[in-house]
C-alpha cells in the first residue's frame, strides 16, 4: 500500500465516522426564558442560609419547562471558600416536539446535593469555580397506566462551573457598578442508573450586571443550554438545544448584629 492510498483511506474512515455521528444524531431547538430569584441570609459571620427558585419557561413565557426550588446552608470558610450543602426540588414538563418524559409527561425530581465555590482575582477580573455533587431521586412511571410517578431511582451526577466577572466601570465591581458576566457550567451523569447520557448539558451565559449595593444585584443576558436526553429515539441520541434569554435577581439579608 503507498503512502497516498494509506492517507486517502484515514480521510474515507474520517468522513464515515463524521456522517455516521451526524447520522446517530437527532436535534431538537427550543426558545426558553429563565427567570431567577436567589437569596442568600447571613445568621453568623460564617453561617447563611441560602434560597433559590428558577421558573424556568419555553417559548421565552408561555410554556412551562421546569420549576426549581432549592434551599441550603452555607458555610463560609473564608472570602475565597465558601461550602454548601442542602435540599432541590424539582417539577420538569412536557415541553418541545420531544419531551424529555418518553411517555410525554411531567416529572418531579427530589435532589441533595454538596457544592464548593472557590473565588480569586486577577487583575481587574473576578473568578469562580463551583464543583457540586448531586444526589438525583428522578420520578419515573414503570407503566403507562400509572397516573403518578412510582419509582425514584438514584441518578448521579457532578457539574462544574467557572465565572468570570468584568467591572464596566473603574477597575472593581463596587455598590452602582455595571459588569460583564461570562459563564460555562458542564454536568457529567454516573452511577448504576445511568442511561444513555453520561454528558448531561452544557450551559454557556453572557450577561450584564449592575451591583446596586452589597444587597442587591440584577442580571440579565443570553443563556444557550445543550441537553442530551436519557434515552434514545430510533437508535439515535437526542439533543436538546435551546437558546434564549436569563434574569437573575440576586439579594442579601444580613441577621446579625454589628456593634
Amino acid at each position: 500500500m503507498t503512502k497516498n492510498s494509506f492517507k486517502i483511506i484515514l480521510v474515507c474512515l474520517g468522513c464515515f465516522q463524521i456522517a455516521l455521528g451526524q447520522n446517530n444524531r437527532r436535534n431538537t431547538n427550543n426558545n426558553i426564558g429563565w427567570y431567577n430569584y436567589f437569596g442568600t441570609i447571613k445568621v453568623s459571620d460564617k453561617v447563611g442560609i441560602h434560597t433559590e427558585y428558577q421558573w424556568r419557561r419555553n417559548n421565552y413565557l408561555t410554556e412551562w419547562q421546569q420549576g426549581l426550588l432549592r434551599v441550603g446552608v452555607n458555610y463560609n470558610l473564608n472570602p475565597r471558600v465558601l461550602f454548601r450543602a442542602g435540599y432541590a426540588l424539582i417539577e420538569t414538563y412536557p415541553y418541545g416536539d420531544i419531551p424529555l418524559n418518553g411517555l410525554g409527561r411531567d416529572f418531579t425530581e427530589h435532589r441533595i446535593f454538596e457544592m464548593v465555590q472557590l473565588s480569586h482575582k486577577e487583575g481587574i477580573v473576578d473568578f469562580s469555580h463551583r464543583f457540586i455533587l448531586e444526589q438525583r431521586f428522578v420520578g419515573r412511571y414503570t407503566s403507562i397506566n400509572k397516573a403518578t410517578e412510582d419509582e425514584f431511582p438514584l441518578v448521579n451526577r457532578m457539574r462544574y462551573l467557572v465565572r468570570l466577572q468584568i467591572p464596566l466601570k473603574g477597575k472593581e465591581i463596587r455598590d452602582r457598578t455595571p459588569y460583564l458576566a461570562l459563564y460555562d457550567e458542564v454536568f457529567i451523569g454516573f452511577g448504576k442508573n445511568l442511561n444513555a447520557n453520561v454528558f448531561d448539558q452544557n450551559r454557556i451565559g453572557v450577561l450584564l450586571g449592575y451591583r446596586y449595593n452589597k444587597n442587591i444585584r440584577l442580571e440579565a443576558g443570553y443563556l444557550n443550554q445543550t441537553l442530551q436526553y436519557g434515552r434514545q429515539i430510533n437508535g439515535q441520541n437526542v439533543f436538546q438545544n435551546n437558546n434564549g434569554f436569563i434574569i437573575n435577581t440576586n439579594f442579601n439579608f444580613d441577621l446579625t448584629t454589628k456593634k
